[in-house]
């Protein structure tokens, strides 16, 4: 099924379209369960929102192998924007990564009552990205990905996605166009459009739109 796109002026509308959304959906419910990626615009415009974080569980959906504190790792940008979250971090510094993987793992719910994601140019999400064997993983909820853009990661795989409740991608910048094509395409030739979720949810600015002229 082809994700809905919902195309906003600009990265900034979008990215407060995004929160507003994620906002929504944590004050819903008694406790609810969410999966972040990597998104500075995204994030900062989160930590505008009314959102009792303690009654949140928040995961990450990715995670760079780095020590703690080093700038490259998607916590420290959680944690920037989000000083009031509790989050489930990935134990990226053990040395047995695979170990920590199954750990990690096990402590994830059942299902996430919503992910946000982002979109590569290259057509990855998460660390999903082409060419690397996770892309494979079937049978496991989080595994090690091989080298890419300098670090192997940590990142929930695809069986963890599509157990989500909703899924909501945010894909901003004319960099993004062709993958954002592909995926609303589903070429699955790329990592991105390889989820099996129906109830995803894709906001971009006009600039990634592909029905956009520039």
């Amino acid at each position: 099924m082809t994700p809905r796109l919902e195309v906003h002026a600009d990265a900034a509308d979008a990215a407060r379209r995004v929160a507003g959304l994620i906002a929504e959906r944590m004050r819903s419910g008694v406790s609810s369960t969410l999966a972040l990626s990597r998104s500075g615009e995204l994030l900062a415009r989160l930590g505008e929102e009314a959102v009792a974080w303690p009654r949140v569980s928040v995961y990450q959906v990715d995670e760079r192998v780095a020590p703690a504190g080093d700038l490259n790792r998607n916590l420290q940008q959680l944690l920037a924007a989000l000083p009031a979250v509790v989050v489930h971090a990935m134990p990226v510094e053990e040395p047995d990564l695979a170990a920590a993987a199954a750990r990690y793992a096990d402590e994830l719910p059942e299902a996430f009552d919503l992910v946000h994601l982002g979109l590569g140019a290259d057509g990855h999400t998460a660390s999903l990205v082409p060419g690397d064997p996770v892309l494979d993983v079937r049978d496991r909820l989080v595994a090690v990905t091989a080298e890419y853009q300098g670090h192997r990661r940590l990142t929930l795989t695809y069986p963890a996605l599509e157990a989500a409740r909703e899924i909501v991608w945010l894909v901003t910048g004319e960099a993004k166009r062709e993958a954002l094509a592909r995926l609303l395409a589903r070429d699955t030739s790329i990592p991105a459009a390889r989820i099996s979720n129906p109830r995803q949810l894709i906001v971009s600015d006009a600039a990634a739109s592909p029905s956009y002229n520039l």
